[in-house]
């Protein structure tokens, strides 16, 4: 069976009636990715390097569903590189142009859950609160991050 994308995990998540729903939902799916955007956008000690904003100056990837370039799965376990604490040695602008080419090569709703995930709206959006997230992975340990 193919995973998810993430988006589509959020988009189900979202749409469930009933909390036990959305955990049932959310811990069917885990996956480091899924539990890095809420950490991301849940942990006030995660501080973005990128510029804050959702009108990111990108060329969202047109390529249809599946057939996009790379995923949030795969490219989670490098989003260290965008938060203060991840990889200080880099300059401002190469993280920028990293953001950007990032966001240029996921499916475009795996970029803008990203996009609010890093301004911490993503739940804005999916309706999917901090208490329903750590009910579902208790595993995550908040604070202390960036």
């Amino acid at each position: 069976m193919q995973k998810l994308l993430i988006c589509e995990v959020l988009q189900k998540a979202h749409s469930a009636k009933t909390k036990a729903g959305k955990i049932k939902i959310l811990r069917d799916n885990n996956s480091q990715a899924l539990r890095t955007m809420f950490i991301i956008n849940f942990d006030e000690t995660v501080v973005p390097r990128v510029p804050l904003g959702e009108d990111v100056p990108y060329r969202p990837n047109e390529a249809p569903m599946g057939t996009e370039h790379t995923n949030l799965l795969v490219e989670a376990k490098k989003v260290y590189y965008y938060f203060k604490g991840g990889a200080d040695n880099l300059s401002n602008m190469k993280v920028e142009n990293m953001f950007i080419q990032l966001l240029e090569g996921l499916y475009k709703d795996d970029a803008t859950a990203f996009i609010k995930a890093v301004n911490k709206t993503l739940h804005k959006k999916y309706r999917i609160t901090k208490a329903t997230v750590e009910e579902a992975f208790p595993e995550i340990k908040w604070g202390n991050r960036s």
